[in-house]
């Protein structure tokens, strides 16, 4: 990565902290500009960033300043988003920015949603070359992941435009935490998301991650019923916080009425990470105790992920409970969908986007630097 390219510029605004002027906010009287893009609701005078850090008053605006400032960029198999019914074996353009507007103390990917530099290991990368790099690499999609795209919503916006002008699909990978108006037009921008139910409790939310589960589950279902985007669901099973069977089994429940049987459930497994390193890694037991209580909620597709196991990475057809998609680890070694994706064992349609096209085969994950000569 280098530091040393020149800030992003777009017509009608400046380049860097100067800034594209960002959306959804509104002034207040005493003179501070609030931010209507998640509940935060930061409230900023001259100079001041947002929580999440990436939106800064500049005069009588507010700007993001990580417009066009990607901070890594990978190809990966869209099993690693995850993503278990969407093109399966494909292969996805996934990068992030600075910034997060949660605080979550498990974060695995701190190091880039705790930067208070837009600047560290970040690249120039407007959208038009993100989409352009995408199809040149033969990738299926672009994910906006690694921080939460919700910081960076209105860069997600065109990128996720410009790959519909190539032909190319967007996902988002996402905590939903993110207020009304603004979910409809990320979301309401993508093909695809999985966007986590971190837990099952305002307590658990509060105190480890900082944001509300009432405002998640909002979003969840907006996303469901005003989008046309598909939903997936993770939940990061942390030992003694949210991985009873009862909680997990009360947060399917309440998936199967509010969202779906069909949604797909990705349990996966905590290891030690950024401010919580006092806890152990979760255990398969745990992860395979947990899954059983989601099907028995009623969910018809929940998977395993962070674990080694032949449990929990294979789709079955809920028709005929045949192996329709079985995984080893990120690669596809079965498929047994039909060009309409229905079950070559009873024809019933598995929920999803599949393809005459599917699978991939199982994309190999290995990081593409980007660099100046490369733009």
């Amino acid at each position: 990565m280098t530091a040393s390219a020149p800030p992003i510029s777009r017509p009608g605004t400046a380049g860097g902290d100067a800034g594209y002027t960002a959306r959804w906010w509104h002034p207040l009287p005493d003179g501070r500009l609030q931010c209507d893009l998640c509940p935060r609701h930061c409230r900023l005078r001259e100079g001041q960033r947002g929580f999440c850090f990436v939106r800064r008053r500049n005069g009588e605006r507010i700007v993001l300043t990580a417009y066009g400032r990607s901070t890594g960029v990978c190809l990966d198999p869209v099993e690693k988003k995850p993503l278990n019914h969407v093109h399966p074996g494909s292969s996805v353009l996934s990068f992030g920015t600075a910034g997060c507007n949660l605080s979550c103390k498990f974060c695995q990917n701190w190091e880039i949603s705790t930067a208070r530099s837009t600047e560290v290991l970040s690249v120039d990368a407007p959208p038009d070359r993100i989409a352009d790099q995408a199809a040149r690499l033969g990738a299926r999609a672009v994910a906006f992941t690694y921080n939460d795209p919700v910081v960076f919503a209105e860069y997600a916006i065109d990128t996720a435009r410009a790959c519909h002008e190539r032909g190319l699909l967007a996902y988002a990978v996402s905590a939903g935490w993110i207020c009304d108006q603004p979910a409809l037009e990320l979301f309401g921008a993508v093909d695809a998301a999985n966007i986590d139910l971190k837990g099952f409790t305002e307590d658990f939310y509060r105190k480890v991650t900082g944001a509300r589960l009432r405002d998640v589950q909002d979003t969840l279902v907006r996303v469901r019923e005003r989008t046309t985007a598909w939903l997936e669901l993770t939940t990061l099973l942390i030992p003694g916080l949210n991985d009873s069977p009862e909680e997990v089994g009360q947060l399917a429940a309440w998936v199967v009425s509010a969202l779906g049987a069909d949604t797909p459930l990705h349990l996966t497994a905590f290891h030690p990470a950024h401010r919580m390193l006092d806890r152990p890694p979760t255990p398969v037991a745990t992860l395979r105790r947990a899954r059983r209580a989601a099907l028995d909620a009623g969910l018809r597709f929940v998977y395993l992920g962070n674990v080694r196991s032949g449990e929990g990475a294979t789709t079955l057809c809920p028709g005929c409970g045949q192996a329709v998609i079985a995984r080893h680890g990120y690669t596809v070694e079965t498929y047994e969908l039909d060009t309409a994706g229905c079950c070559r064992h009873c024809g019933r349609r598995l929920p999803g986007l599949f393809d005459a096209d599917d699978p991939g085969g199982g994309a190999a994950a290995f990081p593409w630097r980007l660099a100046p000569t490369e733009w």
